[in-house]
């Protein structure tokens, strides 16, 4: 990551602090990333995962430290950026259709209250497809399955074509199906040139996808490749009170 120049980067952290009402959830975090790398942001629960995430939409103020995204400030650069929350706010009993959830990502472009072009209904047919729901895009959003609804979530973020996507836990509660389409549409996303960040508690997923792994507990433990990163020894440091084993070269977290 040190040699992507901060002009180039599409996310640039430096000396970073981020919390809420002038206190801290997380501290010394220094990251670049280049367009089309793949973060995956590792550590326990309260590690300040999602706040670093929602710092990144510019959501979570600076207390110390520089950010940018894709150039700008993270304020200024949100409308370049997708995000698929951990939990989403839309209510499953809403009677909205797949379609018309993914819909919803081409709001910022379109406007509110314009009417829906002819690029803007294919670019969520093309989202859901990708995603292996087009046979869904009539079904009501309540009536989905959780991995299905999660697909649908991620089809809404990319459907708004962004430079940067934010996932915050993506694979909770989700379907080995839909897992695989989840991965292999975020593959295909990476490949084309977006950057991805997303956070998770699963090593495997994390050594798999991501090309950098960013390991936090309160603070940046250690930041770089999978292989220098999630070692047993810098997980023991990074979550301190759970024991770490090793079977079959998995590396696997055990609570005490």
């Amino acid at each position: 990551m040190g040699d992507v120049a901060v002009a180039d980067a599409a996310l640039h952290y430096s000396g970073v602090s981020v919390g809420y009402h002038g206190t801290p959830v997380l501290t010394d975090v220094d990251l670049k990333l280049a367009s089309g790398q793949r973060l995956a942001l590792v550590g326990p629960n309260g590690a300040g995962k999602s706040t670093l995430i929602k710092s990144i939409l510019g959501l979570v103020p600076l207390l110390t430290g520089t950010a940018t995204v894709l150039g700008r400030t993270p304020t200024h650069a949100r409308t370049l950026t997708g995000y698929v929350p951990q939990t989403d706010s839309l209510d499953a009993d809403f009677p909205v259709t797949a379609a018309q959830v993914v819909m919803m990502g081409r709001y910022r472009r379109i406007g509110w209250w314009r009417p829906t072009r002819a690029a803007d209904r294919r670019a969520v047919r093309e989202a859901l497809d990708r995603l292996g729901l087009a046979d869904h895009a009539g079904k009501h959003f309540g009536v989905l399955s959780g991995g299905q609804r999660q697909r649908v979530l991620l089809a809404r973020a990319i459907a708004a074509e962004p430079q940067l996507l934010l996932l915050d836990e993506p694979f909770n509660g989700v379907d080995a199906l839909s897992q695989e389409a989840i991965l292999s549409v975020l593959r295909q996303l990476s490949t084309a040139g977006t950057t991805l960040v997303l956070s998770t508690h699963d090593l495997t997923l994390a050594r798999e996808l991501a090309d950098t792994i960013c390991l936090l507990n309160g603070r940046q433990w250690a930041v770089g490749p999978p292989a220098e990163t999630l070692t047993v020894d810098t997980l023991r440091r990074a979550y301190g009170g759970h024991a770490i084993e090793v079977d079959g070269g998995r590396t696997l977290l055990v609570e005490t």
